[in-house]
């Protein structure tokens, strides 16, 4: 199963997302992630902070969602709703395999909340989120093997 996580920027986020489920090594997943509106930035200082605090080693740089990403995922999970609709009109043939992360695995179609620009307490907060979203994907994968 190949995964891509996919938010704004890829710098908060889908990097958390795909360093909580990378670190879970589950055998026959492969994960990337990438955004919307990419440059080539690192990691954001303080959802690098909370990862090392977790004990997670990811060394990333942001990269733009690109084609290929698309073709090689199996599913293509978005942080917003806008992130999910933004692709989907750009890219309508991959709508059958395109969910918000809350939407896969809870049935919501809930935004992950974006720490962009706050503080370590805030990335904190969200990594919870992400790590309770990504324990149920978890779940759900392992279901579907």
């Amino acid at each position: 199963m190949k995964i891509v996580f996919v938010c704004t920027g890829n710098t908060c986020r889908s990097p958390m997302a795909e360093a909580i489920l990378e670190s879970k090594r589950i055998e026959g997943i492969e994960v990337r992630s990438a955004g919307v509106f990419a440059g080539s930035s690192p990691i954001s200082k303080n959802a690098g902070a909370v990862l090392t605090g977790q004990g997670i080693d990811f060394d990333h740089t942001s990269r733009p969602l690109s084609p290929e990403d698309l073709d090689w995922a199996d599913i293509i999970l978005t942080m917003t709703l806008s992130h999910k609709q933004l692709i989907r009109q750009q890219h309508p043939q991959v709508t059958g395999k395109l969910y918000t992360l809350k939407e896969y695995v809870t049935g919501s179609e809930d935004d992950v909340s974006d720490p962009y620009g706050g503080s370590v307490s805030v990335y904190q907060q969200t990594f919870d989120e992400l790590r309770g979203l990504i324990g149920r994907l978890e779940e759900k994968l392992l279901q579907e093997k």
